[in-house]
């Protein structure tokens, strides 16, 4: 399933960007260090990215593993490692076809990278990649975005501009389509760089998440293949409950 995710990476080109985004989010982290009590046994970060998560774990003194497909990323996430000098170990591979030579307790992919597992199949996959990889009783945490009809009927555009930090105006404008049958939000974004009141860079990206909804993910982890059971279900990293307008859906799941 290798080709399906490197034709839907363009929005992670420029990991120094995906960093400038993200860095400061801690919900998830906060959430994630209350479930690591007391495990001295390796932990497995999916599609762990630059590290935004993997780095402060093991300095808090975790044994962590960061597991993505994308070379840039984790090229960035392993300097980021290095210039902090912690112990990280990073392997370039397939969430859906995990080969570790090690068991975990926990395994936890965030971001909403599960929305990147487009099809029933990749998602199986995934699921039992994961069952592989986990220790008795172990668990699995992630989280994924809450559908909202009324936004996803629509055709959506709209664009946004911040200044970065080279004192250039970005303007971005997306637009957004949502394919009902294939439950596929199709995202395009066209950035335009100003320095000086003038244009001097443009650039488009697209990506395409996958959203699945509260009935569809009970069964998907309750399915007797994938061998799991619901803990919890969240409508936030906060521990919100889930309601039907909750912005995302946080499962924590446990091996039977």
């Amino acid at each position: 399933m290798k080709e399906i995710f490197e034709n839907n990476f363009e929005k992670y080109e420029n990991p120094e960007k995906y960093d400038e985004m993200y860095s400061k989010y801690q919900d998830d982290l906060l959430y994630l260090m209350e479930s690591v009590s007391g495990i001295d046994k390796p932990i497995i970060d999916l599609a762990c990215g630059t590290g935004r998560l993997t780095i402060p774990m093991a300095k808090r003194g975790l044994h962590m593993v960061g597991v993505d497909l994308h070379g840039g990323m984790l090229s960035r996430a392993k300097q980021k490692a290095d210039d902090e000098q912690v112990n990280i170990i990073f392997e370039q591979q397939d969430c859906t076809e995990l080969d570790l030579d090690y068991k975990s307790p926990l395994i936890f992919m965030t971001g909403n990278s599960f929305q990147h597992f487009l099809t029933n199949k990749s998602q199986d996959a995934l699921f039992q990649s994961v069952k592989k990889h986990l220790l008795p009783n172990g668990q699995f945490i992630f989280d994924t975005r809450n559908p909202n009809i009324d936004e996803l009927a629509v055709v959506s555009e709209f664009e946004e501009s911040h200044v970065n930090i080279e004192n250039q105006t970005v303007i971005e404008k997306h637009c957004e389509a949502y394919n009902h049958q294939t439950q596929i939000l199709d995202c395009t974004t066209h950035t335009e760089i100003i320095e000086n009141q003038q244009l001097i860079h443009t650039a488009s990206d697209s990506i395409s998440l996958r959203y699945v909804y509260p009935m569809e993910l009970y069964r998907l982890v309750d399915l007797d293949s994938h061998g799991f059971e619901l803990i919890s279900l969240y409508g936030s990293w906060k521990k919100d409950t889930f309601m039907k307008d909750s912005t995302s859906m946080i499962v924590h799941c446990q091996l039977k």
